[in-house]
Parts: structure tokens; C-alpha cells; sequence
């Protein structure tokens, strides 16, 4: 690929998601969990044709499988709009919060700039908190930072201290566009 003056943004964004797949799974993460979602889409087509990504109908039934993930000793990935979140809050506050299921969730946050869609801004803004009262640790994804640094950060609340971790994607991280 040729880079000019006006193409850098849109490398980076690109790159963005194979280079956040790459360390997701050298730094131990997986299996992959997910719904479908146009945001996460690049990041979804890089774990789908490296580590393997298992789609799943509901977002509640991925936290589900992501638990007996957990069970048998792995670290989980699941991946999802916020909107899926509201989904699985019974999943994360009956099960992964109270038995320190420790597993990470890739959220894409609908509903937040530059992201003018009105039915997802409520979710928008309510995502933060939500995983706030479902004591997960969050951090927000610099797409253009230290991508092993963010995930480094996940890797430490997941296996280190045991818990359960979201990172939220900002709807133009890897190049989505309303």
C-alpha cells in the first residue's frame, strides 16, 4: 500500500484491528465470542481469519459459552455492540460478576459520536455506567495508542486480579463511517 498525505488515518485505521487481533492472541487471549457487528467488522474478519471467531445468535448466550470458557482454564473474548449489552446484563450480574468469571468483553459503542443514529444514543451513553454497576473494569481503545499497552491493561484485570473486562471500541476506530 502506498501512503501519501492523505492516506495515513485510514491505514492505521485498518491496520488497527489486525494489529488489536495480534494482541489479543499473544497475550493469551481466546476463545472468540461474538455477534455480528458493523463497528467491531474489521476486527471481527481479523479474528474470523487468524485465531477463529465463533458467531453466536445472542449476546447473552455468547457470555454463556464465554463462563465455560472461563471453567476450563481459558480467557475469553466476547464481542459486541452496547446495544448486546443491555442484552446480557442478567448473564454478567448473575453469573460473571458473582463468581469473578474473569473474561474480556470488546464493546462497540453505538449511540456516541460520530455515531447520529437517535435509537442508540441512550445506550450511548448509559454503556459506562452500566459496566460500572456491574463492577467491569473499563478502558476505551485508542485505535492510533499502544494497542499492546491496552490489551496488556485487560490481560492484568482478567488473569491478575480476576475479574472481568471491557474495552470500548469508539465507533471510527477501525474506519467505520455512519
Amino acid at each position: 500500500m502506498s501512503t501519501t498525505a492523505d492516506t495515513p488515518r485510514t491505514a492505521t485505521a485498518a491496520d488497527a484491528a489486525d494489529r488489536l487481533a495480534d494482541e489479543f492472541v499473544s497475550q493469551g487471549f481466546g476463545p472468540f465470542y461474538s455477534t455480528p457487528c458493523g463497528i467491531l467488522s474489521r476486527l471481527l474478519n481479523a479474528l474470523e481469519s487468524g485465531p477463529g471467531l465463533l458467531t453466536v445468535p445472542r449476546e447473552d448466550n455468547a457470555v454463556g459459552m464465554a463462563a465455560g470458557a472461563v471453567l476450563a482454564g481459558r480467557n475469553p473474548v466476547v464481542l459486541m455492540q452496547n446495544s448486546g449489552l443491555g442484552q446480557s446484563i442478567n448473564a454478567i450480574a448473575s453469573l460473571v460478576t458473582p463468581y469473578r468469571l474473569a473474561m474480556l468483553f470488546v464493546i462497540s459503542l453505538r449511540g456516541v459520536h460520530p455515531d447520529p443514529t437517535q435509537e442508540n444514543q441512550l445506550m450511548g451513553r448509559l454503556t459506562g455506567p452500566m459496566l460500572d454497576g456491574l463492577e467491569v473494569a473499563t478502558a476505551t481503545l485508542d485505535s492510533s495508542g499502544d494497542l499492546g499497552a491496552q490489551v496488556s491493561w485487560a490481560a492484568s484485570v482478567v488473569r491478575q486480579r480476576r475479574r472481568p473486562a471491557a474495552l470500548l471500541i469508539p465507533p471510527d476506530a477501525f474506519g467505520w463511517r455512519p
